[in-house]
């Protein structure tokens, strides 16, 4: 690292504490710096090194922006509002009964509820779950969306169907261990699935 430049971690670590202090209703939540990463790497990997020079700036307002959008998911008090992480773990539940019910119901049936491997999927839309530039494909696709989370909560539900084969056979640890680390998969099948979901 050259003289004068800062780590990438601490500038990250900037935008938190300040995201912090500037919210002190919500504060540092874990997980918000899944969130920030992308989107840095996104403003620091810039090849115009004018605007890489803003890569702070423009990475704070973008994570703040998508902060005001997603900030259900972050806030318990807030969890019972139509966009908390309850009401879109629901909305999954229901999606994937209207879609599958077998798959459904042998997940009820091993009471493998959707926060053992949802919660994560969509408090965090998705950057633990795949390689970064397949995040940042899907990010593409759910921020170009005007409906986005609902387009998360079908990319959510094919992750599922996808698997379905696999669902149907696997115990209960099989499972947990499938959705929680879920396997490889070429994104372009997995966005295309998501799409083809009415």
């Amino acid at each position: 690292m050259e003289e004068g430049q800062e780590a990438h971690w601490e500038v990250v670590q900037r935008i938190l504490f300040i995201y912090a202090k500037l919210n002190p209703g919500q504060g540092y939540v874990q997980g918000m710096n899944e969130i920030v990463g992308p989107i840095y790497y996104v403003m620091a990997s810039d090849p115009d090194l004018s605007n890489r020079a803003h890569a702070e700036a423009d990475c704070f307002f973008c994570f703040t922006a998508l902060m005001s959008e997603i900030r259900d998911f972050f806030i318990k008090t807030l969890d019972d509002a139509e966009g908390g992480i309850k009401c879109m773990m629901s909305r999954l539940s229901n999606m994937l009964k209207s879609k599958d019910i077998s798959i459904y119901n042998h997940l009820k049936s091993q009471e493998l509820h959707p926060q053992y491997y949802s919660f994560r999927w969509i408090n965090l839309l998705l950057s633990q779950e795949f390689p970064l530039p397949d995040v940042l494909r899907i990010w593409d696709s759910i921020f170009s969306d005007e409906k986005r989370f609902d387009f998360l909560i079908k990319i959510c539900c094919s992750m599922i169907l996808i698997q379905r084969d696999a669902i149907l056979e696997n115990d209960f640890a099989s499972n947990v261990k499938l959705l929680q680390n879920y396997p490889p998969i070429d994104i372009n099948v997995l966005l295309t699935h998501a799409v083809s979901l009415a």
